[in-house]
């Protein structure tokens, strides 16, 4: 089936709901998109500070979170953690009201590279590259500014409830040539792209169930956490490093930086390789959080899937 017919299949029997949500994300993020930029973001900066005083429940879950993360902060601390990663979140919705507009000259002027050459010798390899990121820092606009800058890859992303507005988003973040893949074909493309020589971001930092899902640490916590990536890692011989676009005050600018590639563990038990590796990438991740626990999504509920016979969490 073409990309149109199953787009067109996605869209039919839109609801009149949908289509008043999608006029609203249009008109929002045409707002946003046709003012400077820093007034954007200061725009942004007063959406995320009305956020945190009114999404009760969402508050309440980042505050659970933190204390898990850091039992030895005080709720002021914590607190204001979680303030900042409203600004953060608000800065980055302004950022991709923006993004359509970018040119390469624009974006390098509040982003920079460090660590390309990580990337670039992973793509020589030529077996495929695996990003291994997160919802930390400015992650709608990291793979946006790669493409610009000449280096499209693939998303895996899930899919919105709304088509129509899932179908929008996802033309702006394609405008440079990036691609979409979906979570409901994530082997069959992934493997495609690997062997293909492609790179593809996966944001492996969301809770899960088995069996997609195993339990590693994450904070001291187990967390179910996808394998998926391992799992394909180990079956391509694709490169993993990490990749993560992160907001540095002092610079005023974001820096998308690329780690080195990662070993991995690779004998003959490959489900066991499967938890070793994720657990890796985890840990991971969990460096970079820790480093910047203001730009992290602190409000998703991480560990809400418990090992069998754990009472839960939230």
């Amino acid at each position: 089936m073409s990309e149109d017919a199953q787009r067109q299949l996605r869209t039919e029997g839109v609801t009149a709901r949908q289509w008043a949500e999608f006029c609203l994300v249009r008109l929002f993020v045409f707002c946003l998109g046709i003012i400077p930029r820093t007034w954007a973001r200061t725009v942004g900066g007063g959406i995320g500070w009305l956020a945190f005083q009114c999404l009760g429940r969402l508050r309440k879950v980042g505050l659970r979170n933190l204390e898990l993360a850091f039992p030895e902060k005080t709720e002021l601390e914590r607190e204001r953690i979680l303030r900042s990663v409203y600004r953060n979140l608000a800065h980055l919705l302004a950022e991709f009201c923006q993004m359509a507009h970018y040119t390469p000259e624009q974006a390098s002027q509040f982003i920079r590279y460090e660590g390309l050459e990580n990337y670039l010798e992973a793509r020589e390899r030529g077996k495929g590259v695996l990003v291994l990121t997160g919802h930390l820092g400015a992650w709608e606009l990291s793979s946006f500014y790669h493409a610009l800058m000449g280096y499209p890859m693939g998303m895996v992303i899930r899919r919105l409830d709304n088509p129509l507005v899932d179908e929008f988003v996802n033309r702006i973040r394609c405008l440079h040539g990036n691609r979409v893949v979906h979570k409901d074909d994530f082997a069959r493309g992934l493997i495609g792209s690997m062997r293909s020589g492609e790179t593809v971001g996966i944001l492996m930092d969301t809770n899960m169930t088995p069996p997609q899902g195993v339990f590693v640490p994450f904070f001291g916590v187990l967390a179910c956490t996808a394998s998926g990536m391992a799992r394909i890692a180990l079956k391509t011989g694709a490169a993993v490093l990490p990749g993560f676009l992160l907001w540095e005050e002092r610079e005023q600018k974001y820096i998308l930086r690329f780690g080195e590639v990662l070993e991995l563990v690779h004998t003959a038990d490959s489900e066991a390789d499967a938890i070793v590796n994720t657990a890796l990438f985890t840990s991971i991740i969990e460096q970079y959080v820790r480093k910047y626990p203001e730009q992290w999504l602190w409000m998703h509920r991480r560990w809400k899937t418990r090992p069998p016979g754990e009472s839960g969490i939230y």
